[in-house]
């Protein structure tokens, strides 16, 4: 029971963190690897104001989604002015940045030796430390920030969005600010992706660059890629799939190195099959050319 409820706690961490990236990727085609950056930040946010300065999770939730969005504005605003490949190629370098900075900032970080005890949250006086209660508080936040993304898609934002994705000039043409409305995307998808490190860090309790490395970025990518570009319901869909059935390999009996192997083979295969078979997304309306 414990391990099915670990299992539902990282898909509602992953949901959060692909639907946010969905928004960028998606809706505004920009094809960023640069996420497990903003995904990082709000864990380490989290897990240094708990554990330094002694702050309540609730405090420390909008610092560090505050902090992802200011990473996210600095970084959009001159990279957003690059198009197709030099964007993907501006936030590789981001994310390998942000990786070497989490690395070798060791009086922070704690560097490759990470940040342990991360302090876990209290509602009313109750320590959310059960898988239980964990499971509800992750997808109490993520019902919430699929509430704010959906409620963004659907309004004139998310129209001018997907204007901007069919055709840049042509928007430009009717007075929008396209660099404008690709920033304002790029920094909620990041302040979004701090959420999912946040809960994250006070999950595991533990973190450590390489749970933010270029891979992690590569597969919230994919579950955008595998769910569906364009539609939020498909980075539901998305995360179900990629974390949920590579699990299913535990049952086989293969050995844990194996079967880690295994894991990257599936998710490269199926990534290779939805793009030559359904390059849109089992739920997507747009598709990566």
């Amino acid at each position: 029971m414990e391990y099915l409820l670990h299992i539902f706690i990282l898909i509602g961490i992953y949901i959060i963190a692909a639907a946010s990236l969905n928004l960028v990727a998606g809706y505004a085609g920009l094809l960023s690897v640069a996420h497990a950056a903003f995904y990082g930040v709000g864990a380490y946010v989290v897990a240094l104001m708990g554990l330094k300065l002694g702050v309540s999770f609730w405090v420390s939730l909008p610092c560090a989604m505050l902090a992802a969005a200011l990473l996210g504005a600095v970084v959009a605003m001159p990279s957003l002015r690059l198009h197709d490949d030099y964007f993907v190629l501006a936030t590789f370098g981001l994310q390998v940045i942000a990786t070497s900075v989490m690395n070798n900032l060791v009086e922070f970080t704690g560097g490759p030796l990470g940040l342990p005890g991360i302090p876990q949250p209290t509602l009313f006086g109750i320590t959310l430390s059960a898988h239980w209660q964990m499971l509800l508080l992750v997808w109490m936040l993520a019902a919430l920030s699929f509430w704010v993304l959906c409620r963004l898609v659907r309004a004139p934002f998310g129209r001018v969005l997907r204007a901007i994705r069919e055709d840049e000039v042509f928007t430009q043409s009717f007075g929008k600010s396209v660099t404008g409305f690709k920033v304002k995307a790029f920094v909620i998808s990041a302040a979004l992706a701090a959420v999912a490190g946040s809960l994250h860090a006070v999950y595991i309790t533990f973190i450590d660059p390489t749970s933010f490395t270029v891979q992690e970025s590569i597969f919230m990518l994919a579950i955008v890629i595998v769910g569906g570009a364009g539609n939020l319901w498909g980075s539901v869909i998305g995360a179900v799939v990629l974390v949920a059935l590579p699990e299913l390999l535990r049952f086989v009996g293969l050995p844990s190195a194996i079967a880690a192997n295994v894991r990257q083979i599936l998710y490269g295969s199926l990534l290779v099959v939805m793009m030559l078979w359904r390059p849109q997304g089992l739920l997507g309306e747009y598709r990566f050319d």
